[in-house]
């Protein structure tokens, strides 16, 4: 599993002219998930996410996490975090787990992210068609790669 993390101040999801997801403080999440990711790399990844010292404390210093700070977060799925550009000009997305793959995944991902928090995590709706908007905080972004843990 692939994340780019997004500390916002706001961020929305909409489809089709219908907001699904909006948030004030917390994180932005982009999920890609590969075909040999399993509930191991789901239940890591999360509680890396979850206690990631990101956000800052009475010093400006980033020392609190999104539990410290009761943050939200919106998941929203993105097979192109598994892009291959190394050949031509147009990205292989060959890497990206299909559908039957990555949807229980993916689910999983977010039913796991609300245990941790110990609330609801907003999602955008997997393989819409999908406008995100946001304003980062800080700038505060962070990829996290399940497969390079060690």
């Amino acid at each position: 599993m692939k994340v780019v993390i997004q500390r916002v101040f706001k961020a929305s999801v909409t489809i089709a002219d219908k907001k699904v997801a909006s948030i004030k403080s917390g994180l932005l999440i982009f999920l890609g998930i590969i075909d040999d990711d399993t509930q191991k790399d789901i239940n890591w990844l999360s509680n890396k996410i979850v206690n990631l010292r990101i956000f800052g404390d009475e010093n400006g210093v980033m020392n609190h996490s999104l539990k410290d700070v009761n943050g939200d977060a919106i998941v929203v799925s993105q097979f192109t975090l598994h892009a291959s550009t190394k050949k031509g000009n147009r990205p292989s997305y060959i890497k990206a787990a299909k559908p039957d793959v990555s949807i229980p995944l993916y689910e999983n991902f977010v039913n796991q992210m609300e245990k941790d928090l110990d609330k609801k995590v907003q999602t955008g709706q997997f393989g819409a068609d999908m406008k995100v908007d946001l304003l980062n905080d800080g700038p505060v972004t962070i990829i996290i790669d399940t497969k390079s843990k060690i």
